[in-house]
């Protein structure tokens, strides 16, 4: 929405809380404030959005790299001889319990 349009999307919107509250007395300094300040925040809001676009992409490729780095690391860790001979230890020892 360009800047225009969204001017007069508030104004429109101003006319509409004149209509429905009549006895709210927004003034015109107010409502001029209103409008100003409800622009304000759509226009910043249309700058945020934009400096987000591809942020995404961007994170999805850091967590896909720091998930394959710790995959890598934990099958190093799994393979290592310690950790077999730790683990064969625990299977024989539950094989070879008695009831």
């Amino acid at each position: 929405m360009s800047e225009t349009n969204a001017t007069q999307a508030v104004h429109r919107c101003g006319a509409r809380w004149r209509r429905r509250l009549p006895d709210a007395r927004l003034t015109r300094p107010a409502l001029r404030r209103l409008r100003a300040w409800t622009a304000s925040q759509a226009r910043r809001l249309g700058r945020a959005a934009r400096r987000d676009d591809g942020m995404s992409t961007a994170e999805y490729a850091v967590g896909t790299v720091a998930a394959v780095g710790f995959g890598a690391a934990l099958y190093k860790v799994v393979t290592s001889d310690a950790v077999v001979d730790a683990l064969n230890a625990i299977i024989t020892r539950a094989l070879n319990a008695t009831f």
